[in-house]
Parts: C-alpha cells; sequence; structure tokens
C-alpha cells in the first residue's frame, strides 16, 4: 500500500454513523424519513455504527422525540428563523457544516423533490458520491461499504454502486420504497444542537409566498387505494370508468408512462421509474401490459390486481389477484360489487 493510499484510509476510517436527513415542513415530518429511519437502523447493526437523525428548520425541537421513537441515537439540531421554509443555500450550508464536523460514513435523505435538490448541492460541495433513487441499501460485510442497488438502462437491469474513495457515501431514496417501520417506545437519545452561522440579509433568495397543490393526483404516494390505467384503456375519456370505481373505492387515479405520454391523465398521475413510486394497500393495474419501468414504481404494494385481456402480460407475474378479460366488462361488474358490498359508502377502510 503506498503512503497516498494509506493517508486516504486513515482519513475515511474517521467517518462513522449513519445519518438520515428528516425532512420536514411547517413542522410536519415527510413519511419518508422515518422509513429511511428504518433502513438506516439495519444499516448503522450492520457497520457497528449509530443512527442519526439530521434535522433543520425553525421552532421544530419538538420533533426530536419522534425521531428517537423511530430509531435514532442522537438527533443534530439546527433551529433557526432563516430556515423556517426551505431554501437551497442555507440548508446546504447547515448539512455541509454538520458533515466537515462530525463526519458520518452515511448519509441518507428522500428523493422527495427537496431532497434530490438538497442533497446534489450536499454532495457536490462535500466532493462525495451520491446515487439517487436506490431501492435496495445494504453493508458489503468484506468492505464495509454501502451497496447502493437501483434500476439502470431504463429499469432493464439493477445497478450496485459503491462509494470508495470519498465520504460520506450519500443515497436518496424515493418515498413508499422502503417500509414504514412500527414507531418504539418512547426512547431518549442526545440532542446535539449547532449554529447556522447565517443572517437572513446574507441569503440572497427570498421567499415571497407558499402555494400548497390541490388535487387528488397530489397525494397519489400517499393513497391506500389507486386505480391505474395504461395503454388498453383505449383513451382518454374511459378512464371515467376507472374514475367510478375508485370513488366507489375512496381511492384515487394513477397511469402508466403510455397513458401519460398519450395526454390521457397529466404527469402527477404517472407510476412508474419516472413517475411516482407508490406502495396502496390495494394497486388495480387496469389496460397495463407491466413493463418492468412501471413495476418498480408499484410491485411492492401490498395487493395488486392486475385486469388484462392478454393472459400472457408481464402484470400477471406480480399480481395478487389476475382477471383476463375486457376491462370494459370486468372493472363495471366490480363497480356494482363493491359498491353493493359497502352499501354505497365510498372511503370505507379495506
Amino acid at each position: 500500500m503506498c503512503a497516498t493510499e494509506a493517508k486516504n484510509n486513515a482519513e475515511l476510517s474517521e467517518y462513522k454513523d449513519v445519518w438520515v436527513f428528516i425532512e420536514q415542513a411547517q413542522g410536519e415530518v415527510a413519511p419518508v424519513s422515518w422509513e429511511l429511519l428504518g433502513v438506516g437502523k439495519k444499516l448503522a447493526e450492520q457497520s457497528g455504527g449509530r443512527l442519526a437523525g439530521v434535522l433543520l428548520g425553525h421552532e421544530v425541537g419538538n420533533l426530536t422525540q419522534e425521531i428517537f421513537d423511530y430509531g435514532a441515537e442522537l438527533v443534530y439540531v439546527i433551529d433557526e428563523p432563516v430556515l423556517r421554509d426551505y431554501r437551497t443555500g442555507p440548508y446546504a450550508k447547515g448539512l455541509v457544516d454538520l458533515v466537515q464536523k462530525y463526519k458520518p460514513e452515511i448519509f441518507l435523505m428522500g428523493a422527495t423533490t427537496l431532497g434530490r435538490d438538497l442533497s446534489g448541492a450536499v454532495a457536490t460541495t462535500l466532493e462525495t458520491g451520491l446515487t439517487a433513487d436506490c431501492t435496495e441499501l445494504s453493508i458489503d460485510p468484506g468492505t464495509r461499504l454501502l451497496l447502493q442497488t437501483r434500476p439502470a438502462f431504463g429499469g432493464n437491469i439493477l445497478a450496485t454502486i459503491v462509494c470508495k474513495n470519498h465520504r460520506p457515501q450519500m443515497a436518496t431514496v424515493r418515498p413508499r420504497v422502503m417500509p414504514m417501520p412500527e414507531k418504539g417506545q418512547v426512547r431518549k437519545g442526545e440532542v446535539i444542537k449547532e449554529k447556522l452561522g447565517l443572517k437572513e440579509e446574507d441569503i440572497r433568495t427570498k421567499i415571497i409566498q407558499l402555494v400548497q397543490e390541490k388535487g387528488a393526483a397530489v397525494y397519489l404516494d400517499k393513497a391506500e387505494i389507486i386505480v391505474a390505467g395504461g395503454r388498453g384503456i383505449g383513451s382518454k375519456e374511459n378512464f371515467k370508468i376507472l374514475e367510478e370505481l375508485a370513488g366507489v373505492l375512496g381511492g384515487t387515479l394513477g397511469a402508466s408512462r403510455a397513458a401519460v405520454e398519450a395526454g390521457w391523465l397529466g404527469l402527477e398521475y404517472q407510476v412508474g421509474q419516472t413517475g411516482l413510486t407508490v406502495r396502496p394497500k390495494v394497486y388495480f393495474a387496469i389496460g397495463i401490459s407491466g413493463a418492468i419501468q412501471h413495476l418498480v414504481g408499484m410491485q411492492t404494494s401490498d395487493v395488486i390486481v392486475a385486469i388484462n385481456k392478454d393472459p400472457e402480460a408481464p402484470i400477471f407475474k406480480v399480481a395478487t389477484f389476475g382477471i383476463v378479460g375486457d376491462y370494459m366488462e370486468v372493472v363495471p361488474a366490480l363497480t356494482e360489487e363493491f359498491r353493493q358490498k359497502l352499501n354505497g359508502t365510498a372511503g370505507r377502510e379495506v
């Protein structure tokens, strides 16, 4: 081993622990943060490190107990007025300063709109690697490297990526990809408070107004029942048949990329590799063939009901229940049956 390599290895050995960025807005934590604490706990056990949450915001101290309850042993907190609303600059500075001071070995963030923006800024400043949209995370028992697996080449293969020479090893994970961990008993942990070192006049970006998005699709990744249609639906007008079923069940519509590209539903409804990852209790895949790019976005649903005229459609390989038939006959029959069973009351818990 040359002197340079030995020095690099010594520097890498200074990095320990697994960190999870706790994403919050107006004091409400994004559920993906809890999901990441679940997988982070397993990584910490495998690597022999501690699990830590990293919380930035203003008046967010009340969230630390819940972070401990989801398994963190310590929480790093920067709580200042300039962090009330998310802005890339001050949030990135806060995280970079924490990383450079406390040296985590692994740093996980949610692949949300905020997380995608922030993780790139932090990784670039730290000059370390970042693997986006991971579907699996584990520790190599021989090298102790983080194995970061994600779909590649249009979802046709799963690539496992490692970051050998830089720290921290950073990865983002989409919401609903990892299971939600059980919230434990009331636990205790250590809170480490730090200062940001910025004043409002130091920040170029100013927030004039926050506008909340509206519409059913906004909550697609949180929906418990999704009725999704693909190219086999045939037209935008035919989605009304699916909409009626979704209405009876209290669910929401979803769509494959083919249906979105055809202009039948908006991009916000798209499920799959280039859309949202969902994990509902029930997922109806209607007129969807089951391309791998779609499967990676919904195959962890609790129950999958596939309806397709083609008995060889790949969707049947992941379906819990498969119905081979014309959806224009099957779906209205299901809708009427559910309506009678639910006594016309939509939204009953399944």
